[in-house]
């Protein structure tokens, strides 16, 4: 299913009411009200909140970092896990006692929590000083709802429409050193344990000169990190009528002049190819790091879980992309107690991990999402036991962790400086392999690639000096 642009009508009534929002606002306040943005989940997420804040600025609205003194709360919500959603509902709980103080503030909520109809329902039920919930496809209609909510309605938004896709939206970007450009959106994968695709739609590629046209103006402003975002960046433009694919639009982006580093996530090992590690091996710009997640190293637990991709197929890849790219880090994704799973077959995860030595994982323990397959099947394991198999892979991960830091000591990297370091007078950055290493130098190197010698290994960190 191909992703329709929002249609040029739609978007110029926007234009309207955006106007109309800011009209409203400066009747209704002597200065600029503030807006505090808070983001849950995914880098996805952060994009949209980025677009979120570009609306608001636009419409009149001056943001904040500080939630007491703000004029409108947005929540950007996450559905992936279930203590992502708790702690949503417990931090809109305590909204009602800042209300309490500033009955005129607007309360927001959007986000792939509130594509969920048994969310939205609750929010309208147990939270009724919320004034506006909007799904995920309907974000360029927030100059709409504010004007709406600022002329006494209650706003309930959770469009079920899907391949919608909205280009020219402002954007307010959260840094000045790394930028986030999404290439796609939705999910055509259905793993069992995942929410996605019910919350965010099918998979749908934004128009590859769209793409380029913002990396250009993302580079001219000065960005030196561009990480390219999508579900799944692999398949991106099968649902394009032409014919690129992602190594293709890697080569383009790679090609626009300037000294920036381009990242990108997250990949589908079942639409990985050998295309796309050849080419990050021939690029000028692409980081050498592949986040490519596998999820369980046991084959009947990857079926189950719908990955498409066996144990064995995945360690091809491994293999290939190590022996093409120079210097590859490899990062994952892991789920631990997936419904079914024995003590076996965990035991496998733990040996995939040790053949491939990952410089870093993102580990879970399964937590069932409603209306999803794996939320239906027999789940015998105590939460007890899968604490104890998830101890074991951190510390399994850990050893390996602390391995791959030693052999990089004594070493020079290029580090991207990103910001002020824990200890006063350092500074922190990343290789380009991902790993972050802190050192003394001044707070006018942010923003700027230098040369740093490790001079010490700790499990997660280095420890260097300016070369």
């Amino acid at each position: 299913m191909r992703g329709a642009l929002v249609d040029e009508k739609q978007l110029e009534k926007q234009k309207e009411y955006a106007l109309l929002a800011s009209a409203a606002i400066k009747s209704r306040f002597e200065s600029a009200p503030k807006a505090f943005v808070h983001t849950y989940g995914c880098q996805g997420n952060v994009a949209d909140s980025e677009r979120i804040q570009g609306i608001l600025c636009e419409i009149g609205y001056e943001l904040t970092s500080e939630l007491s003194e703000a004029d409108l709360v947005l929540y950007n919500t996450c559905a992936v896990r279930e203590h992502a959603e708790q702690r949503v509902f417990g931090n809109v709980g305590a909204l009602k006692h800042y209300k309490a103080r500033n009955k005129n503030m607007i309360i927001a909520l959007c986000g792939c929590m509130m594509q969920q109809e048994h969310v939205s329902e609750k929010i309208r039920k147990s939270y009724p000083f919320v004034n506006l919930v909007f799904g995920t496809h309907v974000l360029h209609r927030l100059p709409e709802f504010i004007f709406r909510v600022l002329s006494g309605e209650k706003v309930f938004c959770t469009d079920e429409s899907k391949g919608v896709i909205a280009e020219g939206l402002p954007i307010h970007r959260d840094g000045e050193i790394k930028a986030w450009l999404p290439i796609m959106y939705g999910c055509n994968n259905f793993c069992t344990y995942c929410v996605v695709p019910y919350v965010r739609g099918r998979e749908r590629s934004r128009d590859e000169e769209s793409i380029l046209e913002e990396a250009r103006q993302i580079v001219k402003a000065g960005y030196k990190e561009i990480t390219l975002l999508g579900q799944n960046v692999n398949s991106y433009g099968n649902d394009l009528e032409n014919s690129i694919n992602f190594a293709q639009l890697l080569k383009k982006i790679d090609s626009i002049e300037g000294d920036f580093k381009i990242r990108f996530m997250t990949s589908h090992p079942k639409d990985c190819t050998k295309e796309l590690i050849d080419t990050i091996a021939a690029s000028e710009k692409i980081s050498h790091h592949l986040h490519l997640p596998f999820q369980s190293g046991n084959n009947r637990v990857l079926k189950a879980m719908n990955r498409h991709y066996t144990r064995e197929k995945y360690l091809s890849l491994i293999d290939y992309a190590k022996k093409t790219i120079p210097n590859l880090s490899l990062t994952s994704d892991v789920i631990v107690g997936f419904p079914g799973e024995t003590y076996e077959e965990f035991k496998d995860t733990l040996s995939l991990i040790k053949e491939v030595e990952f410089t870093s994982l993102f580990t879970f323990i399964y937590s069932p999402r409603k209306h999803t397959p794996a939320a239906e099947m027999d789940d015998p394991v105590p939460r007890s036991e899968k604490n104890k198999w998830f101890k074991e892979l951190l510390d399994t991960q850990a050893e390996i962790a602390a391995k791959r830091t030693a052999s990089m000591n004594g070493k020079t990297y290029r580090v991207l400086v990103e910001s002020e370091g824990k200890a006063e007078g350092t500074l922190s950055g990343r290789t380009d392999e991902n790993v972050i290493i802190e050192f003394e130098g001044g707070r006018k190197l942010i923003g700027k690639y230098v040369n740093v010698k490790v001079t010490q290994n700790l499990t997660w960190v280095l420890k260097g000096k300016l070369e």
